[in-house]
């Protein structure tokens, strides 16, 4: 059966690899999948045909026969726990893995998305250049937490896993803030994730989408 996602038809970053379905292209690499991807427009995500899939109206969607899934955590739990080269074999070290992908999502990516709705969602409020500051520091404390985790490890519990597939993307979306140069260890952390040749193709796909022709 074939695999088929949803992404922007025309992404807001512009095919930076921000976009939640470079998570899921990239899982689906690792795992030496094949994939079709459906474009959808910001109207078209308010339709009826794709809430049926996606209840909160957004990207990406996954579906293969009669299976039918929403959230990239979700997306990319299955993927990892259905085809070799994401999770550990070692149940432990399995569970760790999962476990890292839950702290992604959970723990230090709602501190990165404050910094993003401040920005480009309320940026034009009263309120705004005060809040950033306040935002700014609760994205330190988080990756100062994170970066003693990592220390000089290559990844965050042995073997790349989905936890460092998960934590890189989210980690992807303070680079435009220049936080993450603050922590060394954590930029060079990104650049190993971006340097697989599984990413590389996810984000040479989602850039070509957003970089062609207009008709």
């Amino acid at each position: 059966m074939t695999i088929t996602i949803t992404a922007f038809d025309r992404s807001p970053d512009g095919g930076k690899g921000l976009a939640r379905d470079t998570r899921v292209r990239w899982a689906l690499e690792e795992a030496g999948q094949d994939y079709d991807v459906r474009l959808v427009t910001f109207p078209e995500l308010k339709q009826p045909a794709h809430l049926a899939v996606h209840p909160f109206g957004q990207i990406p969607t996954y579906e293969e026969g009669d299976l039918a899934l929403f959230e990239t955590g979700a997306i990319v739990f299955h993927l990892a726990d259905r085809f070799p080269g994401l999770l550990p074999g070692d149940p432990d070290a399995r569970a760790r893995a999962i476990t890292w992908m839950f702290a992604a999502l959970s723990s230090v990516e709602p501190p990165v998305l404050e910094l993003i709705t401040v920005r480009f969602i309320e940026g034009d409020k009263p309120w705004a250049e005060e809040r950033m500051p306040l935002v700014m520091d609760r994205i330190r404390a988080r990756l100062k937490q994170l970066a003693a985790r990592l220390g000089d490890s290559e990844w965050l519990d042995g073997e790349f896993s989905a936890g460092d597939l998960m934590m890189i993307s989210v980690l992807l979306r303070t680079r435009p803030s220049g936080i993450l140069d603050e922590f060394p260890n954590l930029a060079a952390y990104v650049a190993r994730g971006e340097a697989r040749p599984a990413y590389q193709r996810a984000f040479a796909d989602q850039l070509a989408v957003n970089t062609r022709p207009t008709d």
